[in-house]
């Protein structure tokens, strides 16, 4: 065993076991084990329940044959499956380079919720509701070579079943398919659905009509890149997460150089996005003054730098700012790759942040974002992010030039790969996790959703996250976790935990996420996330007893 991996899994033990009653919630006090061939069911807070909205094998209520020329197709048949081939192995089918035992799963990524009069579906004749949850997939059937297919959906949650989910799009507005989808979120200035590509600088930001068939087409104004997290603000400016891994150390030291920015999009015309400047964040060394910046070819520099350190310790606020690499006055409206751009103009390199969202009532000035960090428990970086991390950036308004970050959470073995993120109120905000299957073996423990309090300092070891959900891993994961790294399998193995959103659905600027203090499970505030991979679940949360928990 690595001379790392004993003490940090004793601090997790530790960690799991300090979970305390807190803001309503008691807490679940362990994860769910990994164990090779067994399930486990999910565990939540006593004071929550989940009811499924929508799963996998959710037929579509209009299935396609989308053709992408040279004769590739990809068929889409139901909300987590593509139509490649069977939902389980077949007894005594064997996977191999040349053929899949099952069908490939699209993985639904984060959700968006909204409440909307006179949506449309493929039926014309049938009554969709007000209420419904979109989502864009992760994952894509292959179909011409090196490019992937993927495809935007809509939970009708007033729709019966043959109308539940509805395929709203596969393909741009000039007939190229979707890339694989990642985050999502509602302009309400532009009144456009958003989407983002994970992809490098095959990646980008695309917009969707909210009629049916939904009409998409990517962003050119805000370049290429690892882009995940895209949250809006009141001034109309849009701040995108990317996540784009770096270089490791070594096959024993697993530390990535931090190769990711968080970026700020500032449109010339509030609504109008296809003119604008795209920004980078820019944090000043406490030592020199200097922006802290990406080395090339420095990978020990920069994982184990003192202004990293800086970075990551409690009570430390390091001044920051905003830098243009790209305006469209100037630079024109040709496809670029940002991760590049910011590279060139000095913008502070991250550990895979992920997603943000700002601090309601702080009229959007205060925003959380997270780091996913390395998701090995080998890595040498454990105080420097390696384990992820949890971010507070302050600045006096949403379009400020200048502001500060200050480090809010520092993860740990128990507390690790923090992705999606949403605000339960004013003062309580839950990370969940995606610690991959690498790490999950490591600690043996699968993800868990964990809720922190944004008043409370973390430095001190009594304080500690509240283990709200402990994220099991049903049948169809289990199969798919014992066939990983069998030749040519095309699935992810354990489920993920994503999507996690808190809203009620207002489509007005007063809904943007942050804009209002949130009252979830009651007021029209509903909570839903999603357990990726597997069966592909998409679940909402609701209070065990009737009663709201109350927060406080």
């Amino acid at each position: 065993m690595h001379s790392i991996v004993k003490p940090l899994l004793a601090a997790c033990a530790a960690a799991a076991a300090g979970t305390a009653l807190a803001a309503g919630f008691a807490g679940v006090p362990h994860a769910n084990p990994k164990a090779p061939g067994f399930s486990a069911p999910n565990v939540l807070t006593p004071e929550l329940v989940e009811v499924i909205v929508a799963q996998g094998s959710t037929r579509l209520e209009n299935p396609a044959a989308l053709d992408f020329g040279g004769g590739a197709t990809s068929v889409i048949t139901s909300y987590g499956y593509y139509g490649d081939g069977p939902f389980l192995p077949l007894p005594g089918d064997v996977q191999s380079a040349t053929h899949d035992v099952e069908a490939t799963k699209s993985e639904p990524d984060k959700n968006t919720y909204l409440v909307l009069r006179g949506q449309r579906g493929a039926d014309p004749s049938h009554d969709y509701g007000t209420h419904f949850l979109f989502q864009g997939h992760e994952a894509g059937a292959a179909t011409v070579p090196g490019r992937r297919a993927s495809f935007v959906t809509r939970i009708n949650l007033d729709a019966d079943a043959d109308h539940r989910v509805t395929l709203l799009a596969a393909a741009d507005r000039d007939g190229r398919p979707l890339p694989p989808i990642d985050g999502s979120t509602w302009d309400p200035f532009a009144r456009k659905l958003l989407f983002t590509a994970e992809l490098g600088a095959g990646g980008g930001v695309f917009q969707a009509t909210l009629d049916f068939p939904s009409v998409v087409e990517e962003v050119a104004a805000m370049g290429r890149g690892g882009y995940e997290g895209i949250q809006n603000d009141s001034d109309g400016n849009l701040w995108i997460a990317e996540d784009v891994g770096g270089a490791t150390v070594s096959s024993t030291n697993r530390s990535r150089q931090p190769n990711s920015f968080l970026f700020r999009f500032v449109p010339a015309r509030r609504g109008d996005l296809t003119r604008g400047r795209l920004e980078v964040l820019q944090v000043l060394s406490l030592r020199t003054g200097e922006p802290i910046v990406f080395h090339p070819g420095q990978l020990v520099a920069d994982i184990t730098s003192d202004d990293q350190k800086d970075l990551h310790t409690y009570g430390k606020s390091l001044p920051t700012r905003w830098v243009t690499v790209h305006d469209t006055a100037s630079d024109g409206t040709a496809p670029f790759d940002a991760n590049a751009l910011a590279k060139a103009k000095g913008g502070t390199p991250f550990r895979r942040p992920e997603n943000g969202v700002f601090r309601p009532g702080s009229r959007f000035t205060e925003l959380f974002f997270d780091e996913t960090g390395d998701t090995d428990i080998r890595t040498q970086a454990a105080a420097l992010g390696g384990f992820g991390s949890v971010f507070r950036l302050t600045q006096a308004s949403p379009s400020a030039g200048q502001g500060r970050i200050s480090l809010f959470y520092l993860g740990d073995a128990a507390h690790s790969g923090f992705d999606n993120v949403a605000f339960l109120d004013r003062n309580h905000v839950v990370f969940v996790e995606d610690a991959g299957d690498t790490l999950h073996a490591q600690r043996n423990a699968l993800d868990s959703a964990w809720m922190l309090d944004a008043r409370l300092d973390y430095s001190d070891p009594a304080n500690q996250p509240v283990r709200l959900l402990a994220q099991g891993r049903d049948p169809s994961a289990t199969i798919d976790s014992a066939l990983s790294g069998s030749p040519g399998f095309q699935n992810d193995g354990d489920n993920e935990l994503t999507g996690i959103h808190v809203s009620d659905g207002d489509p007005s600027p007063e809904g943007i996420l942050g804009a209002r203090v949130p009252h979830p499970f009651r007021d029209g505030w509903r909570a839903f996330y999603t357990q990726q991979h597997g069966d592909n679940v998409t679940w909402e949360l609701l209070p065990a007893r009737g009663e709201p928990p109350d927060l406080e």
